[in-house]
């Protein structure tokens, strides 16, 4: 009696611990993991002990439980759950990191890979989930990835449930994980003095740094910016990989007659339409331009997409001063339903930044096959190639006699305009996940 007692414990136990260890292991978001089934067969026919492996703590239990506990297998590629901070996705006016965090994560889970994907936003963007990933919005992955909120320390159990975790936004993750990744855009609150306040630099350069001292890898969209972060954030260049951004087609496409119709409708008559997108601030030369429009003929106007940043007092007050404002138009942020017109509505676009991580405008640009001049400096040149023209971004003169060039010479038009949509078909959204991808088997197969 007492023997048949002893064996139905034993077995309840089992039974017991079994389940136990499935419930764990659904809550890594990994294999399923059964005491009956813990020695799996994975692509290549080679068999790895997923308790020893993936969970060292339990591998006397997996012993004790007489479950093979070979250590010495190896496997020749990890399907994992990778955790990406998606936060700043979560806008309803996306620009910059917003649209590479949105476009990526839309992306990722449609490629072929046997990983699963953890969106997590910050608890902060509670408020705002309705812009969250939604799996229907992806009909054909939607078994591929999943969404979380994240805040420390209440979510403490996210670096057991994803081995790798990927931030967008060059600011570590507030747990730390086995192996992470970060995107750094640009290093402007280390390289730039005159961008930004004190306090500014020092939170984000202090974060930057963390971000880039934790990461296994750290990925950027341009050399100029790898460059700055071997030279200033002292990152070894082996940790660096270079993934260029994408750029979506056109929404619309306007015929020539279109195109100056909606030219005249933003300038409220005739004219040439010099076109800037991007904030209002001393980091993208915005006050350069305007001296650059005061020597142009007045006939061209300059219209300014995009919000007021650091620096656009001063811009402001130059504009009253100098008694441009019937030739400088503001318009603000503008949405992706009308910004295509805009740029195909423009006689040039102008972007003399004196320092980006990439330059997403210049892209956008070229795929609506508008003619760019923009800086010779940073990351501009790797963006434009042979599609653009290019100023020293310091001097207003070079900036109006490119300006000038690119409207005038009308065989130079054509011909930028041509070059610029085939540069921009070489950047794709796909290509920058397939890369990413790329970096993350790196990174859990070593």
């Amino acid at each position: 009696m007492w023997g048949r007692l002893k064996h139905k414990s034993l077995n309840l136990r089992f039974k017991l611990i079994s389940f136990q260890l499935s419930i764990f292991s659904r809550n890594f978001a990994a294999y399923p993991l059964k005491a009956k089934a813990a020695v799996r067969t994975l692509p290549g026919g080679q068999l790895r002990n997923w308790s020893a492996i993936r969970h060292p703590s339990l591998f006397k239990l997996g012993c004790k439980l007489k479950l093979p506990c070979r250590r010495t297998v190896r496997l020749t590629r990890t399907m994992a759950t990778i955790a990406l901070d998606a936060t700043y996705s979560a806008e309803p006016n996306l620009t910059g990191i917003g649209v590479y965090s949105r476009r990526l994560i839309e992306t990722l889970p449609t490629l072929e890979t046997s990983h699963r994907f953890l969106f997590c936003y910050r608890l902060s963007r509670w408020g705002k989930r309705h812009y969250f990933l939604k799996p229907e919005s992806i009909p054909n992955a939607r078994s591929r990835f999943s969404t979380c909120v994240y805040q420390e320390p209440l979510t403490f159990w996210l670096p057991w449930q994803a081995p790798l975790f990927h931030s967008l936004a060059q600011r570590p993750p507030a747990f730390h994980f086995r192996q992470e990744i970060v995107t750094v855009f640009d290093i402007f609150p280390i390289t730039g003095e005159n961008y930004s306040t004190p306090e500014f630099r020092k939170k984000f350069s202090d974060l930057l740094l963390q971000a880039t001292g934790r990461a296994t890898r750290v990925i950027t969209s341009s050399h100029a910016t790898e460059k700055l972060l071997i030279s200033h954030a002292h990152v070894p260049p082996e940790k660096i990989r270079v993934i260029p951004l994408g750029v979506d087609p056109p929404s619309v496409s306007l015929s020539p007659a279109e195109r100056l119709q909606e030219r005249a409708r933003i300038l409220g008559g005739e004219g040439e339409l010099i076109l800037s997108v991007g904030v209002v601030q001393t980091r993208k030369n915005t006050l350069n331009m305007v001296k650059a429009l005061k020597s142009l003929p007045n006939n061209y106007k300059l219209v300014l997409s995009g919000g007021n940043g650091y620096g656009a007092e001063a811009i402001h007050e130059f504009i009253r001063t100098e008694s441009l404002g019937d030739r400088v138009k503001l318009l603000g942020f503008i949405d992706d339903a009308h910004l295509a017109r805009l740029y195909q509505a423009a006689s040039v676009f102008l972007f003399p930044s004196f320092e980006e991580g990439f330059g997403i405008p210049v892209l956008e640009a070229l795929a609506n096959s508008v003619p760019v001049v923009t800086s010779n400096v940073s990351s501009m040149p790797e963006v434009g190639g042979e599609a653009a023209l290019y100023v020293d971004p310091h001097n207003p003169a070079d900036i109006a006699q490119k300006v000038m060039q690119a409207v005038e010479d009308l065989q130079l038009r054509k011909s930028l305009a041509q070059i610029g949509i085939a540069r921009a078909s070489k950047f794709t959204w796909r290509r920058t996940a397939e890369e990413t991808l790329a970096v993350y088997d790196e990174v859990l197969n070593p």
